[in-house]
This record gives C-alpha cells, sequence and structure tokens, in this order.
C-alpha cells in the first residue's frame, strides 16, 4: 500500500460520518491511493467491507463499516492533512522499488500517517514534495493547473533565444509539451543555472525538453508548488501546511475554475 505501512487508529472524521460514501472515494481518503487504484484493488478481490469481497467501486460505505485491504483494517478516515517535504536526491518516490533503491517513505517519520505524494520527484532530482493523508486530494492538486517552479543546473551551452521559445511549447519525440518559462539566471564554466515554472509536470519533462537545446541537466530542484513553497525546509524534514492555510489555498483555487 502506498505511504506508511503502519496501521491507522484515527477517530472517523466527519465526512465519514454521512450515510453512505464510494468505497473507492473512502480508500483514496484514508491515504492509502487514489481512486483509480482502489477501483484495481477492488477488481483484483483485494477489497472487502463487513466481511464480504467488493466486486463494484460502486459500494457505499460508512464510519461502521469494516474495510479491509489484502484481510488487513483499514482506520477511518482523518481530516485532510498536507506536509511540505524537502526531499534529498536519492530516494524514490514510490511505496517500494524493484531495483531495492530506498524511497520517500521510509524516510519519514515513523509518527506519521499513512501519506501518499502528491506527483512525484525523479531519484535525482530534489526538493518540494507535498505529502496528504488523503489520496483524492492528492489527485485534485495534481490535475489542478498550479505553477510548478524549479532551479535547474545544466551542462551545456544556453541558446536564450531557444529557451525563450519555450513559451510556446515544445515537441520532443514525437512528444508536444506544454509552455515552459524558463530564464537564464547565471554561469558557472560550462554549467548555467537557470529558474524554470510549468504547469503540465510530465515525467521527466525539463530534463527531456532541455536535452533537445543541447543541455543535460545535472541538478533539478523544486522549489514551490503553487502557493507551497520549499523556503528554508532543511532537507529530510517536513512541515504541516495548517489546516487554515489549506483550506484558504484551496478555496482560491476552486474559485478560479
Amino acid at each position: 500500500m502506498p505511504g506508511s505501512s503502519k496501521p491507522s487508529s484515527r477517530p472517523a472524521s466527519a465526512d465519514a460520518e454521512r450515510a453512505g460514501e464510494r468505497i473507492a472515494k473512502y480508500l483514496a481518503r484514508a491515504g492509502l491511493c487514489s481512486r483509480r487504484e482502489a477501483e484495481r484493488w477492488i477488481a483484483a478481490g483485494r477489497v472487502a467491507v463487513d466481511g464480504a469481497v467488493l466486486s463494484t467501486p460502486a459500494t457505499l460505505v460508512d464510519s461502521r463499516s469494516a474495510v479491509t485491504v489484502d484481510g488487513k483494517p483499514v482506520g477511518a478516515p482523518d481530516r485532510r492533512r498536507v506536509w511540505r517535504y524537502h526531499k534529498p536526491r536519492g530516494l524514490i518516490c514510490t511505496n517500494a522499488d524493484p531495483q531495492g533503491r530506498p524511497t520517500v517513505f521510509d524516510a519519514l517519520p515513523g509518527d506519521l500517517p499513512r501519506v501518499v505524494s502528491v506527483g512525484r520527484l525523479d531519484f535525482n532530482s530534489e526538493g518540494l514534495l507535498l505529502l496528504t493523508n488523503d489520496g483524492g486530494l492528492a489527485g485534485r492538486l495534481e490535475r489542478g493547473d498550479w505553477t510548478r517552479r524549479y532551479r535547474v543546473r545544466a551542462f551545456g551551452a544556453v541558446d536564450e533565444a531557444r529557451l525563450a521559445g519555450l513559451a510556446d511549447g515544445a515537441v520532443v519525440d514525437g512528444i508536444a509539451y506544454g509552455p515552459i518559462q524558463a530564464r537564464l539566471d547565471r554561469r558557472e564554466g560550462r554549467n548555467a543555472w537557470l529558474t524554470v515554472s510549468l504547469t503540465e509536470g510530465r515525467n521527466r519533462e525539463i530534463k527531456r525538453v532541455f536535452e533537445s537545446l543541447g543541455l543535460a541537466v545535472n541538478r533539478l530542484i523544486r522549489t514551490g508548488y503553487g502557493p507551497f513553497l520549499l523556503g528554508g525546509l532543511a532537507r529530510g524534514t517536513l512541515a504541516e501546511v495548517t489546516e487554515k492555510v489549506l483550506g484558504e489555498q484551496l478555496g482560491r483555487a476552486d474559485r478560479r475554475r
């Protein structure tokens, strides 16, 4: 299961007291997975309610339902929570890696509830990673149009005209990428530091697009995700976003739609 493997005995939230909630949403709010992943678990026969293995994600549950995944009880969802985490290099954003590499979840404090990451950072990328105990919220944040901001170090000669042209998007190996704002900040020998921002955030997008410009990215630090900033957060540490700030920012995002 994504996130911490420790069982939870958290109290039910007000949402969980409602008289009916789809099981996929319930599992997502419990921080186990996304709704789509929950549907796959149900199709695979891994989810049961009150002892009966489910065959449909349309099943409704409430705070009285006994929900299990792979025979393990699922604690009632807590209130939604979000943390800022300064991911170091050398950690992978998955719960288990076939190559045996250390994961973000291995490095988190043991008293943290089950969490999922909002998007991912590559093994050698670093900086701001958002974590939440609500898989549904994670999906919402990933699908939003919030700007992701990065500090990028790249090896090679920077053509500032081509760099500016990324604002119109780029096509690399037949894949169309959305607009990227990129600015040269300074040069260090044959390396250059740049500030980069985008809203799409596809897998390895910056590295692939920069390679098409003859630049090899050798350091990538995410400094912001929408209104959430890395700031002075020390490497390998995390800080919870207050409920007040979280509510304000999500409310603003809703009003922009």
